[in-house]
């Protein structure tokens, strides 16, 4: 497995290689966003570990620009940003994980880990339509969902958690049960909050002014989907 490592704090960045090569990782670290941008487009990389304030480019622009690019690596943000407008920003961009420094080394790599198990390919044949929920429709292979004729661009994260809602309409999804489907029954809890996001930016997206809520919190258990009574 190849990661990328890319962090201008030399005194963090180099060490942390090192425990990374001897957990058995092929890695290469960068110090700048501009290098850690070049190796990307150079590598065939398994796991992306970035910075988020980077000289030259930042790891929320590496972030992007790989996601504009169709690129799926899976990314893990590493960040003094720790609110939760931050994190949402982090998610938007395409990031799969979030961990805020300073951070224990054990969960750093349990987070590793559970990036590196994680599928490159969804569980289930993708479905291409579902129609009948308010003319929402979901394209996942495309990463796109159609709502009273317009289309709406979905990251990958995005693009899980909606297919899986939708694949349970009307049905009460608690937190563990959507945990395990976006980050795998035995990786360690995202950091706190997450969640909340990822369901944040979704109906941001799909929940435009004037058109039904389509996602429904329970409070403390979890979310339905679906419309109103």
């Amino acid at each position: 497995m190849r990661i990328l490592l890319v962090d201008d704090e030399i005194e963090m960045a180099d060490p942390l290689g090192q425990v990374l090569t001897r957990e058995g990782y092929e890695v290469d670290v960068a110090y700048d966003g501009s290098s850690g941008s070049q190796l990307v487009q150079q590598g065939d990389y398994d796991l992306l570990i970035l910075d988020w304030m980077l000289p030259q480019q930042s790891g929320l622009e590496i972030c992007q620009q790989l996601r504009s690019q169709g690129n799926t690596t899976p990314v893990l943000f590493l960040t003094a940003k720790d609110t939760i407008d931050d994190r949402v920003q982090g998610l938007d961009a395409g990031a799969d994980d979030y961990l805020v420094k300073p951070f224990e080394l054990r969960e750093l790599l349990a987070r590793v880990r559970a990036l590196l198990r994680r599928p490159t390919v969804l569980e289930s044949p993708p479905p291409v339509q579902r129609p009948g929920i308010d003319e929402l429709e979901l394209d996942e292979a495309n990463q796109r969902a159609y709502r009273s004729g317009r289309a709406i661009e979905l990251s990958e994260k995005e693009t899980q958690l909606l297919a899986y809602l939708m694949r349970y309409p009307n049905q009460l999804l608690t937190h563990e049960q959507i945990h395990q489907h976006l980050w795998g029954e035995n990786s360690e809890k995202p950091t706190s909050n997450v969640l909340a996001a990822q369901i944040r930016l979704l109906r941001r997206k799909i929940e435009a002014e004037g058109e039904p809520p389509l996602i429904h919190t329970v409070y403390g258990r979890g979310y339905r989907f679906g419309l109103p009574d």
